[in-house]
């Protein structure tokens, strides 16, 4: 009787071995390719961590004064074009927002009276039942400013947190670099020339936030 040998194929299991080690460096070299090492307590770090309106607000502030400065049409102007179709003037002159456009203004006035944080100014040329205030602090009210433009958007931003602190913080540098050397309540009979922003909610009654105040 023969013995009949049965010869089987070798297993490639090294083989495949090998292949999923060089798979396995490739995926660690790829990852450590794409990693950016930050450093604790750095710049880098902080800005990960946390957002700084302070700092949002000191950078943008000029940019929005400039376009403001740029873009601000005359009171009288605005107002009859207003008077004669608001929709179109929004269009022609406005930013859109959700709650209504944001118009930049200009005008030259004498300044009345003082209520809370505003001051009344009586502007030549104006309808008769428009009452205009500028916004002179202590307290600044609104997201005027941060709207005025149309290029800081909410999806900017990680939360709706973030988004209100961004306004304010534009505001704040409103009262440091426009109104920090200005006293409000010694302003009533001085001429004044302003150029500012404001939302129009209400028709008769415009409230301006301002990026330039020059009293005369």
């Amino acid at each position: 009787m023969t013995d009949t040998t049965i010869s089987k194929s070798p297993q490639p299991a090294k083989s495949y071995r090998w292949i999923g080690g060089v798979a396995v460096v490739a995926l660690l070299v790829a990852m450590a390719l794409d990693t950016t090492i930050v450093q604790i307590g750095s710049e880098r770090d902080v800005q990960v961590q946390r957002f700084s309106p302070e700092a949002f607000g000191a950078e943008q502030f000029p940019l929005i004064k400039q376009s403001v400065e740029t873009r601000a049409v005359e009171a009288a102007e605005l107002a009859q074009a207003i008077t004669a179709d608001k929709k179109a003037a929004g269009e022609k002159y406005g930013v859109a927002t959700s709650v209504g456009p944001v118009f930049s203004v200009k005008f030259t006035g004498v300044v009345g009276e003082r209520k809370a944080n505003y001051n009344v100014v009586a502007v030549e040329g104006l309808p008769a039942e428009l009452t205009l205030r500028v916004q002179t602090g202590p307290a600044l009210n609104g997201t005027d400013l941060r709207d005025a433009t149309g290029q800081i958007e909410f999806g900017q931003f990680k939360n709706q947190i973030e988004y209100q602190d961004a306004g304010s913080a534009i505001n704040n540098e409103v009262k440091k670099v426009v109104l920090g050397s200005l006293d409000p309540a010694a302003l009533t009979g001085k001429t004044v020339t302003v150029i500012g922003v404001f939302k129009l909610v209400n028709p008769k009654s415009w409230i301006v936030t301002p990026v330039r105040i020059d009293v005369q």
